[in-house]
């Protein structure tokens, strides 16, 4: 059993962890993505399908390494564990780069859904950039406090909109048309085709199901509680937005669902009345706030990782008075913050995409490193073992290159401007 001073130091224990990967994991896609699927009609399910299995794969690699080697930084330690200091530096920067900018995309998003409920507050794209700034610097303000007042955060945002979006599931079952879901596939694409498109709109609700490996420093028992929140945070994240999206469908006309710029908030008022279309959109404007908490929190652990190993600048590895580490916080959230000013003119669709093209693809680089990591780390896994790993590199590949031309040179460039900070910092250990 812990002690009080080691429970202090490590306040995130499981209920805490699985919040981090539930919260991270239900953000804005849940919400928007119905209207993009809607062409799709009830084949959608099949694309579905691959994404949860492939994420479910990457997942279970991911339990495994926690389970194998304690570690704090998640996807940087187990490279850096299985190939050395500078593929560890890669993929840490890569992924500090993926929280930075995700925390643009969510913070736009949050803007987008309380403009729902405020149009005012949205009303112009200066007006859109100080909401979505605002939330931002709030959530910054919380995980400044200490990571014990975020992951109190965590848990009530992620209970605020988790029970929320599965009732409106379960509920909205009893009140689908069937024969919204005929034909099965509307698009008149080939059925292959259709499992691929799908699968690539729906990676952006998969990311985060890593969560809970990046701050194990601060995590009570990490070889036990990490890996079983790993995985049950992303099957409850998971299961809950395929059910939510899939019934949305089943709630509105295709054409409507096409043109709705908020599609689950439409279907509730359409079915319940105006009243639910509110208390929706206000459920929509917690979880993207919930998400934005999430991904704030990890934005600066995985650069103390590498600062405490030597690779990134000695300040990012500095704790303030509440252990927390301030300095990467306000740089990650200051980044986040040059990304919407310096698009604000853009209308909120396009800087949301814009932002998310650079997380996804900053993102499935630790993907794919890790699990080839864990292939050198536990050469003699039991052959199942293998051959789970196996499918989990298949569908990060697939995905990376899903990702296209401009998401992986956007990816590339963003890792070439970290470099001279590698360099900088092997010349600064090699001076006597």
């Amino acid at each position: 059993m812990s002690s009080p001073s080691a429970a202090a130091s490590r306040p995130l224990g499981q209920l805490a962890l699985i919040a981090l990967v539930v919260g991270n994991m239900i953000g804005s896609g849940v919400f928007l993505l119905p209207a993009a699927l809607a062409p799709f009609g009830a084949a959608s399910l099949l694309g579905w399908g691959l994404t949860l299995a492939g994420a479910l794969l990457l997942a279970l690699v991911y339990a495994w390494l926690a389970r194998a080697i304690r570690n704090h930084g998640g996807a940087y330690g187990y490279a850096r564990r299985a190939f050395g200091d500078g593929v560890g530096f890669v993929v840490a920067w890569s992924y500090w780069v993926c929280t930075w900018s995700a925390n643009a995309a969510i913070a736009v998003a949050f803007a987008g859904s309380l403009g729902a409920l405020w149009p005012a507050a949205t009303a112009t794209p200066a007006l859109s950039a100080a909401c979505a700034l605002g939330a931002l610097w709030l959530c910054t303000a919380v995980n400044l406090a200490g990571v014990r007042e975020a992951a109190r955060m965590q848990m009530l945002t992620t209970l605020l909109k988790l029970v929320p979006l599965v009732l409106f599931g379960l509920v909205g079952l009893g009140w689908v048309h069937a024969g919204a879901y005929r034909p099965f596939n509307p698009s008149g694409l080939p059925l292959l085709g259709v499992t691929t498109s799908v699968a690539a709109l729906t990676l952006w609700a998969m990311l985060g199901f890593e969560a809970a490996t990046v701050p194990t420093g601060v995590v009570r028992d990490p070889e036990r509680t990490v890996p079983r929140a790993t995985v049950i945070g992303m099957l409850v994240a998971g299961l809950a937005t395929m059910l939510a999206c899939t019934v949305v469908i089943g709630l509105l006309p295709a054409d409507e669902l096409r043109r709705s710029a908020a599609p689950m908030v439409a279907a509730a008022a359409r079915v319940w009345g105006p009243a639910a279309g509110l208390a929706l959109a206000a459920v929509a404007t917690i979880s993207c706030f919930g998400a934005l908490n999430g991904w704030v929190l990890l934005q600066a652990q995985t650069p103390l990782a590498a600062a405490q190993d030597g690779l990134f600048p000695a300040r990012f590895a500095r704790l303030d008075a509440r252990g927390t580490p301030a300095f990467g916080l306000v740089l990650g959230s200051g980044l986040a913050s040059a990304l919407i000013v310096a698009n604000y003119s853009r209308t909120l669709v396009a800087l949301f995409t814009f932002s998310i093209l650079l997380s996804t693809a900053t993102t499935l680089l630790p993907y794919v490193v890790s699990v080839l990591a864990w292939w050198r780390i536990e050469p003699a896994a039991r052959w199942w073992r293998r051959l789970v790993a196996a499918g989990a590199l298949a569908y990060a590949l697939w995905a990376l290159a899903g990702t296209g031309i401009e998401s992986l040179m956007w990816a590339g460039v963003l890792v070439a401007m970290g470099l001279p900070v590698l360099l900088w910092q092997r010349r600064r250990s090699a001076i006597p």
